[in-house]
């Protein structure tokens, strides 16, 4: 009886373990659309890290998973485009932040950006998020409350670990 109760003991440790784990250091995410191809895909799992953004503030480019504005029993996956302070227009598909054309901004996407949006002035404590798959995407450019606060971003897009032939991390950099 005694080995029973200290398997019971070890398993009690560990689910508290990875229940704590999951609530305040990573955050699983099961991707649901096709927003985000081709940088991941649906289906896709992916961990994120509630750590990155406590001393740091997110960084044009990061890949965030957040609560999404419109209805926060959501979560949702995007690319930060822009940052705080800053006013974002798209003109024929070409992102312009400040006015400046930002080349980098669709080296992330599939294929070219159609339409004209904006421009948004994006407020101090919030984020335009955009999906690299910018043609089938639902993000800033069409929801009601346009930007995330900085307190609805969860986590920082970090390690996929499903499907395994792509199993690797996910960042900023990871251009075409």
């Amino acid at each position: 009886m005694a080995a029973v109760w200290d398997y019971l003991k070890t398993f009690l440790i560990i689910f508290c373990v990875v229940f704590a784990m999951n609530k305040l250091v990573y955050i699983n995410a099961v991707i649901p659309s096709e927003s985000m191809q081709d940088t991941i895909m649906k289906g896709d799992r992916v961990l994120g890290n509630r750590l990155a953004y406590i001393k740091d503030d997110p960084e044009r480019y990061d890949i965030v998973i957040f609560k999404y504005p419109d209805d926060p029993s959501k979560i949702f996956i995007k690319r930060v485009i822009g940052l705080p302070g800053e006013t974002v227009t798209v003109k024929d598909g070409k992102i312009y932040i400040d006015g400046k054309e930002q080349t980098q901004a669709v080296s992330f996407c599939p294929e070219e950006m159609a339409g004209s949006f904006g421009p948004y002035e994006v407020p101090e404590d919030s984020y335009f998020v955009m999906g690299d798959n910018r043609n089938n995407s639902l993000d800033s450019r069409y929801w009601d409350n346009t930007y995330v606060k900085k307190e609805a971003i969860l986590a920082k897009a970090g390690f996929r670990y499903w499907p395994l032939n792509k199993v690797g991390f996910v960042n900023k950099s990871a251009e075409k």
